[in-house]
């Protein structure tokens, strides 16, 4: 099934990403940033599938693990010593610190991939086309060049090995050489495919005062209600930040806010938050699957 989430107006979805990668830049606390991990984890995984599997285990998680373990090679804050790496004291705040920082890569990356499976470039336009045209426009082709540049040097690729020019044709300098010559062929087809696009958008009337655009994307009142609900995880979260509630001192001591009944209300909103994609899609689920048995 269609990933429901993606559904919901533009503004919805911007509004959760920029919310969520927002406090997991910010928002060090462990409870919190497992929270992050876990929800962005399986929210990939829905909308990728075995791709984000393999993402995460081959290159996510190595990349948690080594910056987890380069921290307390290079951070010596901390008064808690464990030993000492060539007269560098390693201390536990460096170590729990670089578990933290892992984490919040972790999850900053994951709500990425998230975001770039649900707000495509059309949506992005929507939103930021009137306000900033052209950087919008730019960074919307920056998104979408990546998987394009892929399949277009595949196709040439192909190509080239169809008339024995593949880099797993001929001798060592030869695949040099043929490496080349499909990289100079990639440049100019992206060369030229920019041009084409600029001059396509420019004779569209593209950022002109006044120009009127067709939109599929319609406010009723389903986003009104998830931007209301979104809204007040949003503030209560942000109330608990600004009593404290969300915050942990790591040097030179690991200090932890005391857990009270308001700082759990707060762990479990913003698991709300977090998992309300992933919510909406098994809501969705099981409203079809209610269907179809009355069939």
């Amino acid at each position: 099934m269609k990933d429901t989430f993606a559904t919901y107006h533009p503004i919805i979805n911007f509004m959760f990403f920029a919310a969520v990668i927002s406090f997991s830049m910010f928002f060090l606390h462990p409870v919190l940033l497992g929270i992050s991990v876990v929800a962005a984890f399986t929210y990939s995984i829905y909308l990728n599938g075995r791709k984000a599997v393999k993402f995460n285990l081959l290159y996510l998680l190595p990349g948690m693990i080594v910056i987890s373990m380069i921290n307390p090679l290079f951070n010596h804050e901390g008064i808690t010593i464990l030993w000492y790496f060539r007269d560098n004291p390693i201390t536990l705040e460096s170590i729990v610190y670089g578990i933290v920082a892992g984490l919040m890569f972790a999850a900053v990356i994951l709500w990425f991939s998230c975001y770039n499976a649900v707000m495509t470039s059309d949506k992005f336009i929507y939103l930021f086309g009137r306000i900033i045209p052209a950087l919008s426009l730019i960074f919307s082709m920056v998104l979408r060049f990546v998987p394009k540049f892929k399949a277009q040097i595949k196709i040439i690729s192909n190509a080239q090995k169809c008339v024995g020019r593949d880099v797993s044709n001929g001798s060592m300098l030869e695949r040099a050489g043929h490496g080349v010559k499909i990289l100079s062929i990639m440049i100019t087809w992206a060369l030229e495919n920019s041009i084409e696009t600029a001059d396509s958008m420019r004779s569209r009337g593209y950022g002109l005062k006044g120009r009127t655009s067709f939109s599929i994307f319609r406010f009723d009142s389903r986003d009104k209600g998830l931007l209301l609900i979104m809204a007040a995880f949003i503030l209560f979260i942000l109330t608990g930040a600004f009593l404290g509630q969300n915050t942990i001192q790591y040097f030179p001591s690991i200090k932890i806010v005391e857990i009270t009944g308001f700082s759990i209300a707060i762990f479990f909103a913003y698991a709300l938050l977090c998992f309300s994609p992933i919510i909406l899609d098994l809501r969705e689920e099981l409203k079809w699957r209610h269907l179809q048995s009355k069939i």
